[in-house]
């Protein structure tokens, strides 16, 4: 049977028709699923696509950020509201795929893909998905993820995240051996609040360092409480690799990305060479 392609027009018909067929495959910005159709690795079963408005919605002037999973790269970065999400979507793809690729698809992106879920799970965002004709559940990002590759039972509708207060207490490295838009060796996404001078709530994520996105929670222990400053950073270049699972690909080996993820974190948390 041929592949056949289908459009709903609002998220509860696309819910409905995900929950009701398994192998209907979604079609957000099509740079994962119609590689694979190119490629002859998908060659039946239905594609969707969705034309509902509200799939594409930005809410980001007030405290909280609401995403709508279609919202796509090039549309983040044209938002002034969204200083600090900048350089993470610039470093998806050059302008051409930054025009078809969704936040929502991202979140299915494989390593070594997927550096804007990186920058989401160091977010603590929460992802929204609707089964079925019901309404939207909440999901922590860090449980999607968990749970990603046993496969999510609706549509991801949007994400949800507290924006922070300073843009500075984020940041963010891609580590890629072609720049400026290569696959990654490695990403690095951190929310550093401050009270004072010293760091509460830390949050901090890898891409590529495992088969999804993971939280450094080592990391974020030696930073807790701490001012940023040189022996924070080297209890927390210590503690790097803490939780970790690289894997060995075509971009770098395991043995590699073990290497030089703490220098890299240690030029994130000093900002050299930005």
């Amino acid at each position: 049977m041929p592949l056949d392609v289908r459009v709903a027009t609002s998220m509860a018909e696309a819910a409905g028709l995900l929950s009701s067929d398994q192998r209907t495959k979604f079609l957000s910005g099509g740079t994962l699923v119609m590689r694979d159709v190119n490629e002859g690795r998908l060659l039946d079963g239905t594609l969707l696509r969705l034309t509902d408005p509200a799939y594409r919605q930005m809410n980001a002037s007030g405290p909280r950020v609401e995403l709508g999973a279609g919202v796509t790269m090039a549309m983040v970065l044209n938002n002034r509201d969204l200083p600090f999400l900048h350089a993470v979507a610039r470093a998806i793809g050059g302008p051409a795929i930054r025009q078809m690729a969704t936040i929502g698809g991202n979140l299915f992106a494989e390593t070594p893909y997927g550096d804007f879920a990186v920058a989401l799970l160091a977010l603590d965002a929460q992802v929204m998905v609707q089964s079925g004709y019901g309404s939207a559940r909440t999901v922590a990002i860090e449980e999607f993820l968990g749970a990603r590759d046993r496969g999510v039972s609706g549509l991801v509708t949007a994400v949800q995240f507290a924006k922070p207060q300073n843009a500075a207490d984020f940041k963010f490295r891609k580590i890629s051996r072609v720049k400026p838009k290569g696959i990654s060796v490695m990403s690095i996404a951190a929310h550093l609040p401050n009270s004072g001078s010293r760091i509460v709530q830390a949050r901090v994520a890898y891409g590529a360092m495992a088969p999804t996105p993971v939280r450094a929670r080592g990391v974020e222990r030696a930073l807790e409480g701490k001012s940023l400053d040189s022996a924070s950073i080297h209890a927390a270049k210590a503690a790097a690799l803490e939780g970790t699972r690289p894997l060995t690909d075509a971009i770098a080996t395991e043995w590699y990305r073990r290497e030089v993820m703490p220098v890299h974190l240690g030029r994130l948390l000093t900002g050299e060479g930005r």
